[in-house]
């Protein structure tokens, strides 16, 4: 067995890989979050669960979310737009030590800061033509690996491809609501 590259067992990697290479039907990931809302503008999401390759694994974690005084929060956690970025450069790390491991390239340190700007004008109803989302969002990736310049940008370009939050960022999702009003 080799060593771990990055923290990552290469070799683990690849196997995970060729299961759901020979298994297409079934090389579903599923994840669900549960939120509840406890007043004002804070919320404590549930994860309980999730279905890789068929299976449910079991999970217990807790995201707490609030929004700052200045936007009628409490600031008890980090809003959801900070969550949303949290999200993103979590996903983009994972990318980066794993297709770095899997190019055998040793990753010493790795930052990611990301930015974005809404306007609230869109968010608080004020102006329909605005969107209330992120119109772009940036972001600089400050690594030092054992890579050439040129096997790092390999890994920065193949992230961009592969990663599940970038592409969230990158393109639309069909969102597909279902409201139940309990009386």
């Amino acid at each position: 067995m080799n060593a771990p590259i990055n923290g990552i067992d290469v070799e683990a990697f690849q196997q995970f890989s060729d299961t759901v290479e020979k298994n297409p039907d079934n090389a579903g990931a599923k994840f669900s979050v549960h939120t509840e809302w406890k007043g004002q503008t804070r919320t404590v999401a549930t994860v309980k669960s999730y279905e890789l390759l068929g299976e449910t694994h079991e999970r217990n974690f807790t995201i707490e979310a609030d929004e700052p005084h200045e936007l009628l929060g409490k600031n008890t956690a980090p809003n959801p737009q900070e969550l949303l970025m949290a999200a993103l450069n979590a996903c983009l790390t994972v990318g980066y030590a794993a297709v770095a491991a899997k190019m055998g390239v040793t990753v010493r340190s790795l930052e990611i800061e990301t930015t974005g700007e809404l306007d609230l004008r869109g968010f608080l109803g004020l102006d329909e033509n605005i969107n209330p989302g992120y119109d772009e969002v940036h972001y600089k990736v400050n690594i030092d690996a054992d890579g050439t310049d040129e096997q790092i940008e390999e890994i920065h370009q193949a992230v961009m491809r592969i990663s599940p939050n970038y592409s969230n960022f990158a393109k639309p999702i069909r969102m597909v609501p279902n409201l139940v009003i309990v009386r």
